[in-house]
């Protein structure tokens, strides 16, 4: 087996562990990047697939997002505005189909005011919460005891209104039912976002995309990293004490004084750490799991929407897809729809054949388009769920307590091994600008204590 020695090495390609590698080289130190994949980018990825290119994971750029903005630029990397022109489309309970612009969705005018009410209320609530440590706030326990379903039925007893409250949350966000994570979970999430109010503004929450596809940042990171970064190489093994670290794969063996597991929670008991973690880090990491959801991407020879004066912009929490957007390329003449299945309808689809899976939901984004959405030229599904390397998707949440029980924790150093991803950041959190933001905050923290104190005087 062959032995390299590093000052850092760094588990895990994607955007935080490469981040975290291109702070530590600008500083002057060595490192080593193993990832499991034969690809980096980790959620990121941009592929083509039957001549159509498709963003496969993550892709959107928020106004908000400096840190993935500024990476970005200095990457050279250009972004395009979603195409957001026309009517949107709601679909009642009742399979009403409704056409409408703004944040509000065309409801009766009690149930407005209920939504608008309940915006509100978890606006306010959300500008209580430090995103980097919710846990601090006075009500942390209470408001993590609570599920957000039920948090939702003693503020309204309008169940479209709570519907929706919860879609944006639960479908759109940590793609887990809302009776499965706190709501102190959802205020962190509002509250990365900067409030509760941008979550429920598509034009602010995806507004951009990157020309190209967004792994392009990975991918730029990785090959100014050249030769130190090894694809392929699913760390089996990490032994380590106070001297530092021995990270082990099937062929490669590094030596270094610390180590960055760059790789979301769900996958540290993947690897065999000699001795074991502390029982603190054991217990908390079997409080978190991964939401689940399928990425819909539908190729047509035209974006036919525009031409009926529709934005590709579609939402209703009783639909199979429950949202969709124009996510036609740049430049593209084909357009593209995306689509979004979340958790237990997720499920559900995967019970069926691909043909039941594909026809159930291609009718689905028909009741928002009209019968020409049955008829793509293309039709892909995103299953980060199969992904033995993420095994979820968008991210890691806490179950009902752990949030407040063990999140101060989530970033907490053990010995030499650091901590660093989207799924643990405050701002930015489950998005690329926090796993950036982490990378470079983890950087900057084992440069700090590598670089010898001044001397006094």
């Amino acid at each position: 087996m062959a032995t390299i020695e590093r000052d850092v090495v760094i588990i895990g390609a994607g955007a935080s562990g490469l981040t975290a590698a291109t702070e530590l080289r600008k500083a002057g130190l060595s490192v080593a990047v193993l990832e499991a994949r034969n690809r980096v980018g980790g959620r990121l990825w941009t592929d083509i697939i039957e001549g159509a290119m498709l963003e496969i994971g993550g892709q959107w750029v928020s106004p908000d997002q400096d840190a993935l903005k500024s990476t970005l630029a200095e990457l050279g990397l250009e972004t395009y505005p979603r195409h957001r022109t026309g009517d949107n489309v709601y679909i009642k309970a009742a399979g009403e189909v409704s056409r409408f612009q703004g944040e509000i969705f065309p409801v009766s005018a009690t149930t407005e005011h209920e939504l608008v009410s309940l915006i509100d209320k978890l606006d306010a609530l959300v500008a209580e919460i430090d995103p980097d440590r919710p846990w601090a706030h006075p009500r942390a326990a209470e408001l993590d005891e609570i599920s957000f379903s039920r948090w939702l039925e003693t503020q309204t007893d309008d169940r479209e209104a709570h519907d929706n409250i919860s879609m944006f949350i639960a479908g759109a966000m940590l793609t887990k039912p809302a009776h499965a994570f706190s709501a102190l979970q959802a205020l962190l999430m509002a509250a990365s976002a900067g409030s509760f109010s941008n979550l429920v503004d598509a034009d602010y929450i995806l507004d951009e995309r990157v020309v190209g596809g967004l792994q392009q940042v990975p991918l730029l990171l990785a090959e100014r990293l050249g030769d130190d970064v090894h694809l392929g190489r699913p760390v089996r093994t990490l032994r380590w004490n106070d001297a530092g670290v021995g990270a082990v794969t099937d062929e490669l063996q590094v030596h270094a004084r610390r180590a960055i597991l760059a790789v979301p929670p769900v996958l540290i008991s993947r690897i065999s750490f000699e001795p074991a973690l502390p029982r603190r880090q054991q217990q908390l990491h079997q409080h978190l799991s991964m939401g689940f959801v399928i990425k819909v991407h539908a190729v047509y020879e035209t974006p036919f929407w525009r031409a009926d004066g529709l934005s590709g912009t579609a939402f209703s929490p009783y639909e199979l897809v429950h949202e969709a957007y124009d996510n036609t390329n740049f430049d593209d003449e084909r357009g593209t729809l995306v689509g979004f299945v979340a958790d237990e309808e997720a499920d559900a689809v995967f019970a069926l054949s691909a043909e039941e899976r594909r026809l159930r939901i291609l009718t689905s984004l028909a009741r928002y388009y009209g019968p020409r959405a049955l008829e793509p030229v293309v039709y892909y599904e995103s299953d980060w769920g199969s992904e033995e390397w993420t095994r979820g998707a968008y991210a890691a949440s806490f179950d009902m307590g752990g949030l407040a029980r063990y999140g101060a924790e989530l970033r907490s150093p053990v010995g030499p091994i650091s901590f660093s991803c989207s799924d643990i950041a405050g701002k930015g959190y489950q998005h690329v600008d926090g796993a950036i933001r982490v990378g470079r905050e983890t950087a900057a923290a084992i440069i700090a204590a590598e670089r010898p104190a001044a001397p006094a005087g």
